[in-house]
């Protein structure tokens, strides 16, 4: 193989850039689309990561709920490193082993599905669904007036143009008018009203997360998922669940919605599936597993072999009974921790949610705070996210150890205390 020269690349940095170098060189040069706190993250290990200055921190976010094995998992990097001195990318014109293997090992592992399409990311696999559900309603003969998609308010299924159109939350849509058309909002579970919005026989889905993560980490109610499938099975219409945050035994078993008792036609997966490598999967069921046909959608990097390879593994550990354990396990001890502090602080009205995707709300009195205790917590080396102006959330790796959550509680616990000093203290005292 002939191999080249590089040419060097101009950068205005020296190799001995500081923190305070590099943090206003990304104001300079990134889309201004974030909001990211004053750190530059180096490296990490397990439930832990350090920053460049050497500030070690205890991280209750896992990158939003995709670093589901930690950071550094040697199997991850095994699998990621043998690969890649195999064979990186290939498109979809030929085939390669590792996708070909996961295909199959999702299909097993979800209990329903019969085809598998691998893609990029969470917004890409639910892009994917809609117009499979799209796609399904035109092969019915349906007219395009009678495609709706039904989803619920405090949804997030991602940043492209359709998926934060069914994102029911009218603060992701402002500036992007016109949206598509053939979608429709309801209140997350309220059943009555689902059903009043599909009497008129022209929905052809109903999108739902298991539990809302972005709309304040809110589970499904008790049969709520099972009157959806009702609902759906009545009127012809398809069950899609994206278990993009909730999925990958973040609640506590391999797919949320098994908590439910309810068998899906499609659910979007990302996140964990790839444990921080970018992946997502759409798995249709018997219902829609042959609509999409040659040509009908596709992608040039979905199902990679780099990214296949570090999610067949991912996927294998994720399954395990030893993971289910240690989220009841670590799920029970932030609650309890939670209860402690708040004793101590009156912070939380409640906790919510389900396994190691945990929401605490902020009492009224603290409301709308909830970024500025994310800032206490950073102060005192935890790292949190907030979900909303009044929601603390918690969705750590899923093998965080005793040891992290007993540190990630205690250091917590110093952040509440400062962001309640904080609050009685006046300004400049």
């Amino acid at each position: 193989m002939t191999t080249f020269g590089t040419i060097a690349t101009a950068s205005e940095l020296s190799a001995g850039a500081t923190t305070v170098d590099l943090l206003a060189l990304g104001a300079r040069r990134y889309v201004p689309l974030y909001r990211q706190r004053a750190m530059v993250l180096e490296r990490g290990l397990g439930a832990r990561v350090w920053d460049r200055d050497g500030r070690e921190y205890v991280d209750l976010s896992a990158g939003i709920a995709v670093c589901g094995l930690g950071h550094g998992d040697p199997d991850l990097l095994a699998a990621l490193a043998d690969q890649a001195g195999r064979l990186w990318h290939t498109s979809n014109v030929f085939h390669s082993e590792p996708p070909l293997r996961l295909a199959d090992e999702l299909v097993v592992a979800s209990r329903f599905a019969e085809r598998v399409f691998l893609c990029n990311s969470g917004a890409e696999a639910n892009e994917a669904a809609i117009k499979l559900v799209r796609r399904r309603a035109a092969a019915q003969g349906r007219t395009p007036e009678r495609r709706v998609i039904v989803s619920f308010r405090g949804s997030f299924h991602g940043r492209t143009l359709a998926a934060v159109t069914a994102t029911a939350q009218p603060k992701y849509h402002e500036g992007y008018e016109p949206l598509p058309p053939g979608f429709r909002y309801v209140d997350f579970n309220d059943v009555a009203a689902l059903e009043a919005s599909m009497a008129a026989g022209d929905v052809a889905a109903v999108l739902v997360e298991p539990v809302q993560g972005e709309g304040g980490v809110m589970p499904a109610a008790d049969g709520f998922l099972r009157e959806v499938r009702a609902l759906c099975d009545r009127h012809d219409a398809l069950l899609v669940l994206d278990e993009i945050q909730c999925g990958m035994g973040r609640t506590g078993t391999l797919f949320a919605h098994w908590q439910d008792g309810v068998v899906p036609d499609i659910v979007t997966l990302a996140k964990a599936l790839g444990g921080g490598f970018p992946i997502g999967a759409l798995l249709a069921g018997p219902e829609v597993a042959e609509t999409m046909q040659f040509g009908a959608h596709g992608t040039t990097f979905g199902g990679n072999p780099l990214a296949a390879a570090v999610a067949r593994v991912a996927l294998r550990k994720l399954a395990s009974e030893d993971i289910a354990a240690n989220v009841a396990r670590q799920s029970a001890a932030l609650r309890a921790g939670l209860a402690r502090i708040d004793r101590d602080g009156g912070v939380f009205s409640q906790v919510r949610g389900r396994g190691l995707m945990l929401g605490a709300v902020l009492a009224p009195a603290h409301a709308g705070q909830a970024g500025a205790i994310c800032d206490h917590a950073a102060a005192h080396g935890l790292l949190l996210l907030q979900a909303g102006p009044d929601v603390l959330r918690f969705v750590p790796p899923l093998n965080i150890s005793d040891a992290e959550v007993a540190d990630a509680l205690a250091r917590l616990g110093q952040a509440v205390s400062a962001h309640r000093r904080a609050c009685v203290e006046p300004a400049g005292g």
